[in-house]
């Protein structure tokens, strides 16, 4: 039967067009926004899968809020671990990044592996144009660092670095009541803590265990694993500057465990008219990361990544409060990169860039001498 479509339409009541004329606006407002976000979803390439917040990036492709075009592993075992447990195809694996980026072209590569290894993946994406996100810290040593920072300023591609503590909101609302609104005055003393009760406790996985506690690959144990957030966040509240002079103090509190890093690091950074006092552990009673800051006129604690407590010259109770959401190119570290590659976000000082993280690099290397000898290590 043949169906006279304007026949139809002409019996409709006035309502009955309103409602159609009302769902066809629907139906095209949600057509075009998926295929905007389609369109702004990144393509990346992971570099390996051995450290434990590849999990982060997992989820997030889970999602649908990433497309993973290619993963770096040689580890058969990782692999096929990945491959049941997110139904990956075989043809997205490669052995190696070099062999990766010959056959895809990623809009950034994530490196999920040792620290020792980011040089590596710089060297690798670089020469390409393709801009890099490891994961804390940037590198193992000054060094590296330095070699990855001309690697990423002569192909002019940003090389980033992804702190779990950077999308708190708690943190950046810190930040705005200290240095938009001067609700603390001058910054006098930052502590920062950071840890749990110890990567083997916390059951990690083996591979990421067998790095993080070997010093050629980590660099340390607990100093860098966690003393790199709050060099982090020093270095972010005192508007880029690097400390004068570093000292720390470390101790293997289990050395049955963990014979060849420390578990218990304390960095003492001093500034001009300041001092950020670092302490990271893998033997908290729980896990922790929080911040505290205290000015001539007030004092905050980013409790942990929601909420706050502030309390400001005369005035007789702390305020206690809950965060605003953050903006989505400031809420995790894909939105973030995403608005970085489009030139929305310049990187300048804040907690992910360069700048910021070469800083973080000198002072654990500063604070690894410090402890191995005893000695205040001046900053240059």
């Amino acid at each position: 039967m043949k169906i006279n479509h304007p026949t139809i339409l002409n019996r409709l009541t006035m309502s009955h067009r309103y409602t159609l004329k009302f769902v066809f606006t629907i139906l095209i407002t949600f057509l075009i926004s998926s295929i905007a976000t389609a369109q702004t979803k990144l393509n990346v390439a992971v570099a390996g899968l051995n450290h434990d917040h590849i999990y982060l990036i997992m989820n997030s492709y889970k999602k649908g809020e990433v497309n993973i075009i290619g993963i770096a592993e040689s580890n058969p075992e990782l692999v096929q671990r990945f491959k049941k447990r997110y139904q990956l195809a075989d043809s997205i694996f490669f052995n190696d990044l070099p062999s990766l980026l010959q056959k895809r072209k990623p809009d950034a590569v994530l490196a999920y592996n040792a620290i020792s290894d980011h040089l590596a993946v710089v060297e690798a994406a670089a020469p390409l144009g393709i801009s890099v996100m490891v994961e804390k810290p940037l590198a193992i040593s000054v060094k590296h660092a330095e070699r990855m920072a001309q690697l990423a300023k002569q192909h002019n591609i940003h090389l980033l670095t992804n702190y779990e503590t950077t999308w708190y909101p708690s943190n950046q609302e810190a930040f705005v009541n200290i240095k938009e609104q001067n609700l603390l005055g001058d910054v006098r003393k930052m502590i920062v803590h950071d840890g749990h009760q110890g990567p083997k406790e916390i059951g990690v996985s083996k591979e990421f265990l067998s790095w993080l506690t070997d010093p050629k690959k980590n660099g340390a144990g607990a100093l860098v694993d966690f003393g790199c957030y709050g060099a982090n966040l020093m270095t972010w509240l005192m508007n880029g500057k690097a400390p004068i002079s570093v000292s720390a103090i470390t101790h293997q509190i289990k050395p049955q465990t963990y014979p060849n890093v420390d578990d218990d690091a304390t960095i003492l950074l001093e500034y001009p008219n300041a001092t950020g006092i670092i302490e990271a552990s893998w033997n908290w009673p729980f896990s922790i990361k929080d911040m505290e800051v205290f000015g001539d006129k007030g004092y905050i604690q980013a409790v942990n990544e929601n909420n706050l407590r502030l309390k400001e010259n005369g005035k007789a109770d702390y305020k206690v409060y809950k965060a605003k959401p953050l903006a989505p190119n400031y809420a995790s570290s894909l939105g973030y990169l995403a608005a970085v590659l489009k030139n929305e976000i310049k990187p300048l000082n804040d907690l992910s860039s360069l700048e910021n993280n070469l800083i973080v690099v000198k002072i654990l290397e500063a604070a690894k001498t410090s402890a191995k000898t005893g000695k205040k290590v001046l900053i240059k």
